[in-house]
């Protein structure tokens, strides 16, 4: 902590005359010199029948800083800054009339009008209201002044007039990691009626949204305790900070500002609607989790307007909803790991047996078509997964049979939440007989069987567990607990709280399996057959799968293209999940869709020059996708 927010702590906090210490964040804000208030004297005030309106002792409570919400880093994603409220300081003792009071009142804040350039709406009865319940405390007549009206009238104030600074919450990034972050906003107006003792001097701030809230109680601090005496004659004595508040503990994430905000990039230049999540497949740490559309968490400080809440709620687009936890998709062919896992795990089909990849096959009454409507030949299970043949994996999940696929597809985190510690985060959906019962009347069929094999049907999942899923085949069958915050720790950067990085299980699935896998993820962005080419990297081997599914009801249909996987592809660093979603009746393909936004962001990562082009073999079919 440096020197001026020591002397600052040190001191006291913002006092009712105006002034106030910054925490740790004093360094990053402005902030001004302030001086110690004055104590003429302080008395030890024994009430009699006659002094008891009058003289008096409060003891007031003063909000303490909110703590920091930081990256991996250090760098802050929600802070305290400075600003100012316009406030009259009426002389004491108490004892204007009410005219006296309006003229007094009026005088002020004509001259304030004059100073800020805009008129100031305040009723008689609020003028009379303060002065009769609590007229020792300033009255404010201009709240959150601009940095343009602060520079305007900071040194032309007329008697009777201060400053008032105060802590607003803000968040230096914007929109970059808004969701995640949330909000913070005011517990309530401020108080008009009769001081009471240990009421806080403003209203507080508490968290309402992402991080804020549910870290809120750690982030809020400790009150500090103000006293203000008065004599007899009701005039003001003394002021002093009895306790300095203690400032919130600082909260900090896993992630990283710079990923976050290339993923946020990727969306915003090629979705409408999407998400974007990377994980460390060695920690479980979720290093970016940016969802599209997104919002400004400083239009809620220190507080939003009815039309702009209500805008933001009415968007069709819903800016309000983190897609990256908080909304289920069918995960398309980004599933067929799970099938192919479950498959060669269960002796179902071996790596060499191969199975036709034909354009349609009849499964009971119905064809279940391939997306490539050419004859493929026979295929073993690395090339059905470099090419993505539905009927491929069809003939297989069929083979398999339902329980070992969705027995598979739980180890690798699909069907329950990721245990982050945001609220409304989804569990998705694994579809057992129990469910199939209880929604459609009957069991799993093969019919369901075959979709569920490619990731369609009533399969649903999050991005975030899709990206948590890549990260567990990446590092070659460890599942680490998912984790969003690595620790809580207070000012002087003592630990509160670590939370640890944790391995939750390994998959067991065996080495001859894993490398199977792998090579088919390598193979579906570098090889001549794959369909995630535009995923794929210059001097940097990037291992993924692509998946395309459409969901909700037929007349509304959607598509949700992916694009999920790891790099690099033998020691990865980075797993990855994109989703785009579609607009209604609009084609979208993984291929096209989202494997480029990935391809955006590796390419900053890795700096490789976007407009340097490496020729490379094309895919069959390269205008469809899976």
């Amino acid at each position: 902590m440096n020197l001026h927010c020591a002397r600052l702590l040190r001191f006291g906090c913002l006092l009712v005359t105006g002034w106030l210490p910054m925490s740790r964040v004093c360094a990053q804000s402005e902030s001004p010199s302030p001086a110690p208030a004055t104590t003429p004297f302080e008395e030890t005030i024994v009430p009699t029948f006659e002094t008891q309106k009058l003289a008096r002792t409060y003891i007031l409570d003063i909000p303490a800083p909110r703590g920091q919400i930081t990256d991996r880093n250090g760098a802050p994603l929600a802070q305290n800054k400075l600003s100012y409220n316009l406030a009259i300081n009426y002389p004491t003792p108490l004892d204007f009339s009410d005219a006296q009071l309006l003229s007094f009142a009026r005088e002020k804040i004509q001259a304030a009008e004059k100073l800020l350039g805009r008129p100031l709406k305040i009723p008689d009865e609020l003028i009379k209201r303060h002065y009769r319940n609590r007229g020792i405390l300033p009255f404010e007549i201009a709240q959150n002044l601009s940095a343009s009206e602060y520079d305007e009238i900071k040194g032309r104030l007329p008697a009777g007039m201060a400053l008032r600074p105060f802590y607003v919450r803000t968040y230096p990034n914007g929109k970059i990691a808004g969701q995640i972050v949330g909000y913070a906003g005011k517990t309530g107006r401020n108080p008009d009626g009769i001081i009471d003792n240990h009421e806080v001097l403003w209203p507080e701030t508490e968290g309402r949204e992402g991080l804020e809230q549910t870290f809120n109680q750690v982030l809020t601090g400790k009150h500090g305790e103000y006293k203000i005496t008065f004599d007899k004659d009701g005039r003001k004595t003394s002021e002093k900070i009895v306790t300095p508040p203690v400032p919130g503990h600082t909260v900090v994430t896993t992630l990283d500002l710079h990923l976050q905000e290339l993923a946020e990039k990727a969306l915003e230049a090629k979705a409408k609607r999407g998400a974007i999540v990377v994980v460390d497949p060695n920690t479980g740490d979720i290093l970016a989790m940016a969802s599209w559309p997104t919002y400004n968490p400083n239009v809620f400080t220190p507080a939003i307007s009815a039309e702009k809440f209500k805008a933001l709620q009415d968007d069709p687009d819903i800016p309000l909803l983190p897609r990256a936890f908080r909304s289920s998709y069918p995960p398309g062919s980004t599933f067929k790991v799970a099938v192919g896992i479950a498959a060669l795990e269960s002796g179902a089909v071996h790596a060499d047996e191969e199975f036709d990849c034909v354009p349609s096959i009849q499964i009971g009454n119905l064809t279940f078509h391939n997306w490539k409507k050419t004859n493929r030949g026979p295929l073993n299970f690395v090339q059905a997964l470099t090419e993505s043949c539905d009927t491929w994996f069809y003939q297989v999940g069929i083979k398999t049979g339902a329980d070992p696929i969705l027995d598979w597809a739980q180890k690798l985190g699909f069907g329950a939440k990721c245990g982050i510690p945001l609220r409304g985060e989804v569990e998705g959906r694994v579809p057992n007989d129990q469910y199939m019962k209880a929604t459609h009347g009957r069991k799993m069929l093969n019919g369901d069987i075959a979709n569920l094999s490619i990731g369609q049907g009533d399969m649903q999942v999050t991005p975030l567990q899709v990206a948590q899923a890549m990260a567990i085949i990446g590092n070659g069958g460890t599942f680490y607990q998912t984790r969003l915050v690595q620790q809580v720790q207070t000012v002087n950067n003592e630990i509160v709280t670590a939370f640890q990085v944790r391995a939750k299980k390994t998959l067991d699935a065996s080495p001859d399996t894993m490398e199977q896998l792998r090579t088919g993820l390598i193979a579906a962005v570098n090889g001549p057959s794959g369909t995630a080419h535009q995923a794929s990297l210059e001097n940097v081997e990037v291992a993924g799968k692509t998946g395309t599914a459409q969901w909700g009801p037929k007349n509304k249909e959607r598509t949700a293209a992916w694009f999920a996987g790891f790099v690099p592809a033998e020691k990865p660093q980075y797993a990855f999940a994109a989703l785009y979603e579609g607009d209604v009746g609009s084609k979208a393909h993984g291929g096209s869709a989202a494997a480029p936004m990935i391809g955006m962001i590796l390419k900053d990562i890795y700096k490789i020059d976007a407009n340097k082009k490496t020729p490379r073999a094309q895919p069959v079919e390269e205008d469809e996708s899976d």
